[in-house]
């Protein structure tokens, strides 16, 4: 049959990455070596920091820690392949390998979407309606929820990832990107992308739009419920335990919806890397900053861990 004749042809891929001067090359290799350590620092330490203080062992810092875990994830699968790629001057990726990358990455992107919508839902949970929030978020609805998080996760990119895996691939093996991303691999296929770009935008917009918009609800009845608190310390304290929620998901769905709520690939594919590179290796180093610098519980918690040392 045609289609596995062509397929096999194309046996190994070559991620491009940023080609540029080696000087060049050198500097985003420490730029992105330093974003990659730091990721991984900062998140290993705030899931030990909750995980050894017990007063941290809330509904909230449960949710922030699986953010942890995810965001260690989201980089490892893409950076150090990249990093490689620069060392070693090596750009190859086998097709398995390609296509493995690819639905790693979009697993924890989404499952990272639905957990920011259960955060947001904890939030709402924990400002308006404070009396009942510790029997609805008790120790079994926070592990279901989570499960629900990863499990949806791992099953958004699956059609997705399945019926690009199906394409024939002939000619150019050459991946104008830093890692295996769907619009620069369905550029590569010797066959028509209509129908896989449809179900692209349709599976990316029901995942993104859906936990975005719920998001948003939830942040609506919190607005209205810190609007009418009476005192301003209540609502600074209030809002508070919010900003860095809604700082994190303004940066993480700004991002992701340029990239993909697109039916038709903008073609600046070196345009296209840059918001990449935000969402997929800034925004991790920017998540456990944002929580433990507005967070006097974390930074309380970092001092009482650090001093028993």
């Amino acid at each position: 049959d045609m289609v596995s004749d062509n397929r096999t042809l194309v046996t190994e891929f070559i991620i491009l990455g940023f080609p540029n001067a080696r000087e060049v090359e050198l500097l985003l290799f420490a730029a992105f070596f330093l974003m990659y350590v730091l990721t991984f620092t900062e998140n290993v330490a705030i899931i030990l920091v909750i995980g050894m203080d017990y007063r941290l062992h809330t509904p909230m810092y449960f949710f922030i820690t699986n953010l942890s875990f995810l965001d260690i994830g989201y980089t490892t699968v893409t950076v150090p392949k990249m990093l490689a790629n620069i060392a070693i001057q090596s750009q190859t990726i086998s097709v398995t390998g390609c296509f493995t990358q690819l639905y790693i990455f979009f697993f924890l992107g989404s499952a990272e979407c639905f957990l920011l919508t259960t955060m947001a839902y904890d939030r709402y949970l924990a400002i308006c309606n404070p009396l009942h929030y510790t029997t609805i978020m008790d120790c079994r609805a926070c592990l279901w929820l989570a499960l629900g998080c990863w499990l949806g996760g791992f099953l958004a990119p699956a059609l997705p990832t399945a019926f690009i895996f199906r394409l024939p691939f002939c000619g150019s093996n050459i991946i104008n990107h830093f890692f295996c991303d769907s619009p620069p691999l369905l550029e590569l296929s010797c066959q028509g992308v209509f129908e896989i770009e449809v179900i692209n935008f349709v599976v990316g917009t029901t995942v993104l739009m859906s936990s975005f918009i719920l998001t948003m609800i939830s942040y609506i009845f919190i607005l209205a419920t810190i609007l009418h608190i009476p005192t301003a310390e209540g609502r600074s304290k209030a809002f508070s335990t919010c900003a860095s929620h809604l700082t994190i998901v303004t940066i993480f769905y700004g991002t992701t919806m340029f990239m993909y709520i697109r039916t038709k690939t903008i073609q600046t594919f070196d345009f296209n890397k840059i918001v990449s590179v935000f969402y997929s290796v800034v925004t991790p180093v920017l998540n456990p900053v944002i929580y433990s610098l507005r967070n006097n519980d974390i930074k309380q918690g970092m001092r009482k861990v650090i001093l028993k040392q």
